[in-house]
């Protein structure tokens, strides 16, 4: 059992608030983590998720990475972090920095390199291309918050309740 665990993500609660770190992306991941299965399934096969907010430590300085997975059918770990706002090159050599940091002292020789992805609300794949090097395993995507239209919500909730039925 791992107790610290509880202190680290207690920690960091407290260091949000105090640091003013982004409390909305806590909150875009806690509804992401809320729907582990579906967006485990939403990223395709061989996922497994090794945490949230894991912590590094190098230079004497703590970095956490939003959300780490490991691809058993790639051998390689995929490192998520969360913007909420348009991504900047700062994001972009933050994310080089985490995946720099997972080849060199978390990956063992034989797994691939590791994969940073970027989740925000809006890029420009022009600041993309100049800031990352073309070999880069770095990737943005925009995300989108959305509710289908009316149309289209009604047919699921019939769809839906059509198999409901069924299944009783």
């Amino acid at each position: 059992m791992r107790i610290d665990n509880v202190d680290e993500r207690h920690f960091y609660e407290i260091g949000a608030v105090q640091n003013h770190w982004g409390v909305e992306e806590l909150e875009l991941e806690s509804r992401l983590l809320d729907h582990l299965q579906e967006f485990l399934l939403e990223l395709g096969k061989g996922f497994a998720f090794i945490g949230r907010q894991v912590r590094f430590t190098f230079d004497e300085q703590h970095f956490r990475v939003d959300l780490v997975f490991y691809n058993r059918l790639l051998q390689c770990f995929v490192l998520f972090d969360l913007k909420l706002d348009n991504l900047t090159h700062q994001d972009l050599g933050q994310m080089q920095m985490y995946v720099n940091y997972y080849d060199r002292y978390e990956k063992t020789a034989d797994e691939k390199p590791t994969v940073g992805i970027l989740l925000c609300q809006d890029k420009s794949d022009a600041l993309v291309k100049l800031t990352l090097p073309e070999n880069a395993n770095i990737y943005a995507s925009k995300y989108e918050l959305y509710l289908p239209d009316k149309k289209v919500l009604q047919e699921k909730l019939n769809q839906w309740t059509q198999e409901e039925s069924g299944n009783e």
